[in-house]
């Protein structure tokens, strides 16, 4: 069978994305690579800057660490005082929400796509995932399709979180499961 005898909604074979969208992405990582991947991790204000070009949306003293890997910077919300550290991969084609005072810290995953394997096409299906505010994604965890991490959750280090997480609580493993409630110092 030829590529051309395969139906146009085939994602085995056909790209989901437009060319427009991969050449928008290309120039976006040679910016990155050529004006940020390198710089001193305190360069954080030159970075939100160059993100913000991109069209993300970038509130004050926001940290994003130069060896994290962001997929669409315009559809990145990150809000006052957040974090995403050393080394994290943000794949966010559904749009990613990180809200104030959130933390992801180092080599976490926010996978905001996956594929519908029991589809005979392979759909490709795209969720936002929402980090709310005082919450942490420990080092090495993982964030799947569509979760909302809910205000002060905290999801352990290398833990995967494939369902919503409760506020003010503490979740491990994989799955990642309930542990213990937060102190929900907002509220004192």
């Amino acid at each position: 069978m030829k590529d051309q005898d395969y139906p146009i909604s085939n994602h085995y074979v056909v790209s989901v994305f437009s060319r427009g969208n991969k050449v928008k992405r290309l120039l976006w990582q040679m910016v990155w690579t050529v004006c940020c991947s390198w710089t001193p991790a305190p360069f954080y204000l030159w970075r939100n800057f160059i993100i913000r070009l991109f069209g993300g949306i970038i509130g004050k003293h926001v940290h994003i660490y130069p060896t994290c890997e962001i997929w669409a910077p315009w559809l990145l919300v990150m809000e006052d005082f957040s974090c995403i550290g050393p080394g994290v991969a943000v794949y966010n084609p559904g749009g990613c929400t990180i809200g104030r005072y959130a933390i992801v810290s180092q080599n976490a995953y926010l996978c905001g796509a996956t594929h519908d394997f029991n589809n005979e096409n392979f759909t490709y299906i795209k969720k936002e995932i929402v980090i709310e505010a005082y919450s942490w994604i420990c080092a090495k965890a993982t964030v799947l399709p569509g979760v909302r991490c809910g205000e002060g959750a905290v999801l352990g280090a290398a833990a995967v979180a494939s369902k919503n997480l409760e506020p003010w609580s503490v979740y491990a493993g994989n799955p990642a499961k309930f542990i213990k409630s937060r102190n929900n110092f907002k509220n004192k």
